[in-house]
Parts: C-alpha cells; structure tokens; sequence
C-alpha cells in the first residue's frame, strides 16, 4: 500500500488396497494348509481367504522447510512499515517481515532470533511500488541467496486514483511470473511465501468511521477506493466495487502462479481476510497496518510459513 496517495485420505487408499488384495490375491504363505470342507460346508476359495494388507505408500517428501535461516522481503509500503511508527515516513524497524521491533516481532525474528536479523535478512521492499517493480526486487533479493523470500505486493496496483488506472490483471501476472522465474534464475532453491493483497474495501469501511482518516484521505490516498468516502450513493459503491474485484482478480493469480511452484506457499487469502480494525490502522493515515497492524502480518506469516 502506498502512503501519499499499497491447505487425507491414507485410510481410503489402504481400505481400497485391501479390497483389491482380497479380490485378486491367494492365500498368503504363512497360513496353515486347508482341510477338507465337512459336509455341506462352504469351500473356502481365494475370494473369502484373508489376506495380508498391502504396506503403505511412502509419502511424498516436501521441499518446504519450515525454519528457514535467513530472509529477504521485497514488495511495497506494507513492508516498509510506512507511517507504522512515524507520520509519512518507513519505519522498517517495525516492518512485519524483517522488522527489530519487539512489539512487532517480525517474522525474521521469530525465525532467526534477534542477534541474527540484522546480518540474515534484508528488506528490499520500496514505498509506492506496483507489481511490475517486482522483477527487480527479486533480482536484488536472489544476489542475497536468502533461504526464504516474503512478497506482499499488489495493492497499488489497485489503488490509482481511478479505477481506470489500475494494472490490467494480465499485466500483474506477467510482471509475478517474471519475478519468479528472475528469482529461479539466480536462487533455484529460495522459498517464497506470498501474502494476498488486503481487502481495500474492508480498509474503507473501517477507516470511514474516523473524522481525521476521512480528512487525510481527502489528499490522495488510494483514491480509487477511498475519493468520497462518505459517498454512498450507487455510483460510488459501483466504483468501490470494481477495485475490490480488481483485488480479488489479483490474489487469484498469486495463488494460481504460486502453485505451479513447489517451492512457493500463498497464504490462502490469509491477508485478504483479515479485519483490520482501527488500533490496527495507523493513527496518521487510517490506511497503513499500525505497529499492532504489522504484529498481526507477521503472526499470519509465520503461522503459514511454518506449517508442517
């Protein structure tokens, strides 16, 4: 976001094996010779004889490690920390990724412990960046051969001043899948963790409700969403409507791109979902995630990211 104006069905499958042992397959080896039926008995045959259950399949092996060492985070203001802890200013300090913050606790430090951030994990994000920014970050990302890399990018590819303006949802994907396959390039073995582009229009309906987050918005921010806030007649909810499918139109190729990568985990709308409420919203601009607001980013990461 921009500051100014950004997962069994083993017990089936064997259940299923047994049947078709039962099915095709003689006694087993082991078992005591048949004696011959009494009178009037029924003959035992290969069909009624039990068998032995087939072993198990090996489960696939994963390639996600759940506690990786080090850390890059590219992507937008989110990232950045913008107006997290001073007004229109980053505070990567209390970033969600990489932040030193305690209050925070950032993902890096959860992950590697204070005394390794500083020398493990980079925050290569950048205030007002769109998605077609990303190539480049992961390109700088990729020369840190980190072994995680975090992207929260996307919402100001929606929030233009008007809905016109916004990334064609072709372009988004070209620009993410040019980004993953830069990272690819130089660091095949990086893991990706992608968090979903916020809920824009929950954000609004949120912030509305403040007096002085409704004049700070007057000045520009995300205008597609937020110009006339107040505005609630059909046109301006139509407006609002068109970014909010523009969001989700988004976070649709994150999760579609991602998973054609083994080595790449979405949040599965994780940040999307999210109800930020008002101490979760920065005091200055009603819009950017608050130190509390980050905490929450971070918490929802690590949960994802360390999932077996």
């Amino acid at each position: 976001m921009r500051g100014r104006r950004g997962i069994r069905t083993a017990v089936a499958t064997a259940t299923a094996a047994l049947l078709c042992a039962g099915a095709l397959s003689g006694c087993t080896a082991g078992e005591p010779a048949e004696k011959t039926p009494a009178a009037g008995a029924t003959p035992r045959t290969a069909s009624t004889a039990p068998k032995a259950a087939p072993e198990p399949a090996p489960k696939p092996t994963s390639l996600w490690d759940a506690s990786p060492a080090s850390v890059a985070a590219v992507g937008d203001s989110v990232t950045r920390a913008f107006d997290a802890c001073a007004i229109l200013a980053d505070c990567p300090e209390s970033s969600w990724a990489t932040g030193t913050d305690t209050a925070v606790n950032s993902l890096a430090l959860r992950l590697l412990g204070p005394e390794k951030v500083a020398t493990r994990s980079w925050n290569l994000a950048r205030t007002g960046a769109r998605m077609a920014e990303l190539p480049e970050q992961m390109a700088v990302a990729a020369a840190e051969r980190p072994e995680l890399v975090t992207v929260m990018m996307g919402a100001n590819d929606a929030c233009r001043a008007t809905p016109d303006l916004m990334t064609p949802v072709d372009d988004f994907r070209t620009h993410f899948e040019t980004a993953l396959a830069r990272l690819r390039k130089d660091a095949p073995k990086a893991q990706v963790y992608v968090a979903s582009v916020p809920s824009l229009m929950h954000l609004w309906s949120t912030g509305r409700v403040s007096p002085m987050g409704l004049e700070v918005w007057k000045l520009g921010v995300c205008g597609a969403m937020l110009a006339d806030a107040t505005d609630l007649s059909a046109a301006a909810e139509r407006r609002r409507a068109e970014v909010q499918d523009r969001v989700v139109a988004y976070n649709r190729v994150l999760a579609e791109v991602c998973a054609k990568d083994e080595r790449c985990r979405y949040d599965g709308g994780a940040v999307f979902g999210f109800r930020f409420d008002t101490g979760q919203l920065s005091p200055w601009d009603f819009f950017h995630p608050s130190r509390d607001g980050q905490a929450r980013l971070a918490e929802l990461a690590y949960r994802r990211i360390t999932a077996e």
